[in-house]
């Protein structure tokens, strides 16, 4: 609808984010250029590179990954896989958390009237259970445990916008960052820099020692 419609006429395609941040955006692209159909992007601010407000520089992070709720009978754990590859390298990751929002309720699949269930939002603490989890079936506990530090960060780029760092297992059970969106980002190896800078707003009176023994646990 939107390509056909922007033969004729200009057409926005507007989205959260920035609009290259997502692959789908990408495919949009591609098929407008089939079609000899003329385009423009206009950037915008995204957690892609907002993810910086929480101290840790950009050039140290690795590959980005998804983390999606988990049910009775999914457990996908490929996204600690690529947590694993990046601690290895010393490099942070971050994580983009789930939503849920229109899901169908699965009673009226067969029904004329839908019915959805309500929206979720993946939390910090929801996130940090399940990568735990995940290191422990894989057998990377060496690389990722309760002690694995990370940065909770919620609703970046409002007037209420929080950050937390800690472990993994106090970010599971312990922290509470409120309402929806929120990321997380898996600590690598610590530039003096971006020790001083988590200072602000760690939960850890110990801190300069977790990040002492978190490098050093990132040595090769």
């Amino acid at each position: 609808t939107i390509l056909a419609n922007a033969r004729e006429h200009d057409v926005a395609f507007l989205v959260g984010g920035d609009p290259l941040s997502a692959t789908t955006h990408t495919d949009l692209i591609l098929r407008a250029v089939e079609l000899n159909i003329p385009y423009k992007i206009i950037h915008n601010a995204s957690i892609m590179n907002a993810i910086g407000s929480c101290g840790l520089q950009l050039y140290h992070f690795g590959e980005t990954v998804s983390i999606v709720f988990w049910t009775d009978t999914w457990r996908p754990t490929s996204f600690c896989e690529k947590i694993i590859e990046n601690r290895r390298r010393g490099l942070h990751t971050l994580c983009l958390l789930d939503i849920k929002v229109k899901e169908q309720d699965e009673a009226s699949y067969m029904k004329k009237k839908k019915t959805y269930l309500p929206p979720r939002f993946m939390t910090t603490s929801q996130a940090a259970s399940q990568i735990l989890e995940s290191a422990k079936e894989l057998q990377v506990e060496d690389l990722i445990n309760d002690n694995t530090l990370c940065v909770g960060a919620a609703r970046i780029g409002w007037s209420d916008e929080k950050f937390q760092t800690t472990t993994l297992r106090r970010m599971a059970d312990e922290v509470d960052l409120g309402r929806p969106l929120h990321s997380l980002v898996i600590v690598g190896k610590l530039h003096p820099l971006e020790i001083d800078y988590l200072k602000i707003h760690t939960l850890e009176s110990s801190f300069d020692q977790l990040a002492i023994e978190n490098n050093k646990s990132l040595q090769h």
